[in-house]
């Protein structure tokens, strides 16, 4: 048997042949629903949980300045020792999470016929589940990146009893298998090396890539951010951003 950074390679290549057979179309259908939103100098905002998603797409090489992370959190300090003895931990409730994501829309730069993506391995959570709803009220198209077989078999948290995947506009699978890591290890009683950061990174690399062939065959290719470690780097880069500024897309 190959040993385990050869079943590694072996395996992310597998992960990646069985995303482009399945969702290579789909991929091509979000990247047109995309470049309808940069034609009307839309903006592309992602919503991550956690992995690769949030951070890769946002200010890279090679990505689209119409990108916008979307992060928002409610932070409370209040510390009690008396309290924390007798085991007590704050609480929160789907009406807190509600209106915390509608607080965090309303404060955003979100507007009505954006697309906003949201990456979530299981889909089962709240928060993730409650954007979308609530996205689509203020006009959004949404796309969710998650795994369907995970998620499917999963039990939703919110009050709906639906996962992302049965809420969002459109799904773009990560192409994760249930409990996410694939290699087997002798003698380990779990899984390692993980589907859905990898997947999901490719699919959304992939919808750039579609991004742009969508935009420049409509003659308005998009802005691209280059290299900023490169010796004219920090330059290019304010006059990209300029750039953005002057186009909006």
């Amino acid at each position: 048997m190959a040993d385990l950074v050869s079943r590694a390679f072996s395996a992310y290549r597998q992960l990646l042949s069985d995303i482009e057979q399945a969702q290579a179309d789909r991929i091509r259908q979000a990247a047109r629903l995309c470049a309808d939103c940069l034609s009307r100098q839309g903006v592309i905002h992602i919503y991550d949980t956690g992995h690769l998603v949030s951070r890769e797409l946002i200010n890279r090489v090679g990505g689209l300045a119409a990108m916008s992370s979307f992060n928002f959190n409610l932070s409370v300090d209040n510390p009690n020792q008396f309290r924390q003895a007798q085991g007590e931990t704050g609480k929160t409730s789907f009406e807190t999470d509600a209106l915390i994501v509608s607080a965090a829309l309303k404060r955003s730069h979100i507007r009505s016929g954006d697309v906003l993506i949201i990456g979530t391995v299981s889909g089962k959570q709240t928060i993730p589940v409650e954007l979308a709803i609530q996205a689509k009220d203020h006009g959004l198209t949404t796309i969710g990146i998650t795994s369907i077989r995970y998620s499917s078999q999963l039990q939703s948290v919110h009050p709906s009893g639906k996962r992302l995947f049965e809420v969002v506009d459109m799904v773009l699978d990560n192409g994760a298998d249930y409990g996410d890591a694939m290699l087997e290890v002798e003698g380990m009683d779990r899984r390692i090396c993980p589907a859905s950061g990898i997947g999901a990174a490719m699919v959304m690399w992939a919808l750039v890539a579609g991004i742009v062939e969508e935009m420049a065959k409509r003659g308005t290719p998009p802005t691209v951010f280059k290299s900023i470690n490169l010796p004219d780097g920090p330059e290019i880069y304010r006059q990209t951003v300029d750039d953005y500024i002057r186009k909006g897309y």
